[in-house]
């Protein structure tokens, strides 16, 4: 979506045009999703984050200071929605192929498992970084935004979670 189209749809939805909110999200609603589903860890729950993110936004938009992309702002209240949810959920279950590892289904299951497990041991700040980052494919700049942290910290935060995650993959 190109800078002055979403300013036109951004200026529609603070005056009420339901339609460019709907299109402002539509460019969106995808990666948004992933956030949600990542961040959740499974389908049920990212569809009660996304709900709620998306209400949020509406809500919201008048807040909305367009010093980032609109997308930085739906990321960040997605996010945040979806870490609500986690919250409210005593335990986590999903499927989730985040890292593609072997072709036969059976273990492809059991090692999306394994990988969901450890995504869900990380700390709460890298594991969203690291969400973003994959899933949502924010920039470094776009995560700080979202977090309120230096670029550096992302790097950081990035770069542990990484590594934490190598460790808790690596085989026993």
């Amino acid at each position: 979506m190109a800078g002055v189209d979403e300013a036109l749809l951004v200026r529609g939805a603070r005056a009420g045009d339901e339609g460019a909110f709907v299109d402002l999200v539509a460019a969106n609603r995808a990666a948004v999703w992933a956030v949600c589903l990542r961040i959740t860890g499974n389908p049920q729950d990212a569809e009660d984050a996304l709900q709620d993110a998306l209400v949020a936004a509406w809500r919201n938009i008048a807040q909305f200071r367009a010093d980032a992309r609109f997308s930085t702002w739906l990321f960040r209240i997605a996010a945040n929605a979806a870490l609500a949810v986690v919250r409210r959920r005593s335990k986590v279950v999903a499927d989730i192929d985040f890292l593609g590892f072997g072709s036969d289904p059976g273990d492809r299951v059991a090692d999306a498992d394994r990988v969901q497990t450890a995504l869900m041991a990380l700390p709460e700040t890298f594991r969203v970084a690291l969400v973003l980052r994959i899933y949502g494919d924010l920039s470094y700049e776009d995560i700080a935004v979202h977090q309120g942290i230096p670029v550096q910290t992302v790097k950081s935060r990035l770069w542990r979670a990484r590594s934490l995650m190598q460790d808790l993959l690596a085989p026993a």
